[in-house]
C-alpha cells in the first residue's frame, strides 16, 4: 500500500533530521519526498502545513511541535514572530546556531569532496575554523524597509512582498528604526523602500528609493528623508565616505573582522605585489591588501557608481586603483596579481571569473562567500583551475539567522 499523494494547504507529521542551507529544517512527508519544513530544529517532531508540492520535494511551515528540540527557546524577535523574514532562527539557542551553520557548511564541502579535487588532501577539522561575532542582537547598522500601500514601513514577510509594520527587529543597532516602524511611525511613499542607515558616528540616514517611469525605461529615484545621505564608516583605523545606499557589511564588527582575515591570511613576500580587490564596493580590504602585500598596488573593481564614483581621501596615501566596471570585463585590463580578494555577490563569482583570475596567476586567493551552495560552486570552479583549498573560516555575523559568511584561502594545487 502506498502513501497518499500530499496537496498544498494539508497538515503533515514530519520528523526532521538536519537543516538546509535555507534555514528551514528537512524530514520526509508522509509519501516519501524530501520537506522543508520552516520553523523546526534538527531531531524534532512536528506537525506542518504544506505551502508548496513539486515532484520530488515540499515545503512546509510549523503547525505545532509534537516533540522539540532541547535547543529550542522562545523566540527573540517580535517582526520574526509576526511573520516577517528577518531573523528566521531566533528559536534556537544562539550557540547551537553556530553549530547548526557549521553542519550546513560541512555537508556543502562533504559533497563537493566527492566531485572536485579542490578539497583534496585538506583536512577539513583542521582546516575549518569558526568565529561568532558579538553582539547577537543589536548588530544590524543598515536596512532595507519595505512601504505598504498606507505608507508604512516595515520589514517583508519571507517570500512576500507584504510589509510588517507593526513590530520591530532585535536585529537593529539601538535607534536604528526608531519612529520608523510601529505605532505613530512617519508615513512614507506608497510602495517605495526606505535604506536606513545608522554610521560610525551614530548618525542616521534614511534615503528613500522607488522606481518611475520615464517613458519606457524604469528609473531609479532617491530622495533623502534624513540625514546628509553620505555615511561615515571605519576600518582598520582609516575613515570612509560614501553614499547611504552603497553596499557596507550590515553587522557592526564585520568589517574589521574579516579585513583582519584578508591581513593575516593575505600577508606574504610576492614576486608581484599587486593585489586585486574584485567586488571591492567602496574599498574595505583595500587597507589589508597594502599591508598584506607591503604597500603593493591595489585595483579595487566593482560596478557600482555609488561605491567608486568619489574618491576616498582616507585611502589616499595608498596606492589604490579604482574600477567602476564589471569583474568579468575589467580583469583583463589589470596588472598580473600577486594576492586576490573576491567577494561576490549571493549568486557567487561563476567561473567564468574563477577561470580569469586563475590564468592571471595570483599566488594567494581568498574568496569569501556569502552563499554555501554558490561557494561550493566556485569552489569546484577553481579545483577545475588547478588551485586548492589551504584554510576555510566560518564567520556567523547573521545572528539568529541562516545566513553566515565563510572565507577560504586558496592556493596554485602545485605549490
Amino acid at each position: 500500500m502506498t502513501n497518499p499523494a500530499i496537496a498544498p494547504g494539508e497538515h503533515i507529521e514530519v520528523t526532521t533530521r538536519a537543516l538546509a542551507h535555507g534555514g528551514e529544517a528537512i524530514g520526509n512527508a508522509p509519501d516519501g519526498r524530501v520537506v522543508f519544513v520552516r520553523g523546526a530544529l534538527p531531531g524534532e517532531t512536528v506537525t506542518a502545513t504544506l505551502t508548496k508540492v513539486k515532484k520530488r520535494w515540499a515545503r512546509a511551515d510549523l503547525l505545532e511541535v509534537t516533540t522539540a528540540s532541547p535547543h529550542r527557546v522562545d523566540p527573540t524577535c517580535p517582526a520574526a514572530a509576526a511573520g516577517a523574514g528577518c531573523c528566521d532562527l531566533s528559536f534556537i539557542d544562539p550557540a547551537y546556531q553556530l553549530e547548526l551553520k557549521t553542519q550546513v557548511l560541512r555537508g556543502q564541502l562533504q559533497a563537493l569532496a566527492g566531485r572536485s579535487n579542490v578539497l583534496r588532501g585538506l583536512d577539513l577539522d583542521a582546516a575549518l575554523a569558526t568565529r561568532a561575532l558579538a553582539p547577537a542582537r543589536g548588530w544590524r547598522t543598515r536596512v532595507r524597509l519595505g512601504v505598504d500601500a498606507a505608507g508604512r514601513a516595515g520589514l517583508r514577510k519571507l517570500r512576500s512582498n507584504d510589509v510588517v509594520a507593526d513590530a520591530l527587529c532585535t536585529q537593529a543597532v539601538p535607534g536604528l528604526l526608531d519612529g520608523l516602524v510601529g505605532p505613530g511611525a512617519r508615513s512614507f511613499t506608497p510602495g517605495a523602500e526606505v535604506i536606513a542607515v545608522r554610521d560610525a558616528t551614530g548618525t542616521r540616514h534614511l534615503v528613500e528609493t522607488r522606481r518611475v517611469q520615464r517613458g519606457r525605461r524604469a528609473e531609479t529615484v532617491d530622495k533623502r528623508v534624513e540625514g546628509s545621505g553620505i555615511v561615515e564608516e571605519h576600518v582598520d583605523s582609516r575613515t570612509l565616505h560614501f553614499p547611504a545606499t552603497a553596499f557596507w557589511q550590515a553587522h557592526v564588527n564585520a568589517p574589521q573582522a574579516y579585513a583582519d582575515v584578508v591581513a593575516e591570511w593575505g600577508s606574504a613576500q610576492y614576486s608581484r605585489p599587486v593585489a586585486w580587490d574584485l567586488y571591492g564596493g567602496v574599498g574595505m580590504f583595500a587597507p589589508a591588501l597594502s599591508f598584506a602585500t607591503g604597500g603593493g598596488r591595489v585595483e579595487t573593481v566593482d560596478y557600482s557608481p555609488a561605491a567608486t564614483s568619489s574618491p576616498q581621501p582616507g585611502l589616499a596615501d595608498l596606492d589604490l586603483h579604482v574600477t567602476n566596471a564589471r569583474v568579468e570585463e575589467a580583469i583583463a585590463q589589470l596588472p598580473a596579481p600577486g594576492l586576490v580578494v573576491l567577494d561576490p555577490p549571493r549568486a557567487g563569482a561563476g567561473a567564468e571569473v574563477v577561470r580569469a583570475v586563475a590564468a592571471a596567476g595570483p599566488e594567494r586567493v581568498i574568496h569569501v562567500g556569502c552563499n554555501p551552495a554558490t561557494l561550493a560552486r566556485d569552489l569546484a570552479s577553481w579545483g577545475e583551475a588547478g588551485f586548492a583549498v589551504e584554510r576555510l573560516l566560518l564567520i556567523d555575523a547573521f545572528p539568529n539567522t541562516h545566513h553566515f559568511e565563510t572565507m577560504c584561502l586558496l592556493r596554485p594545487a602545485d605549490q
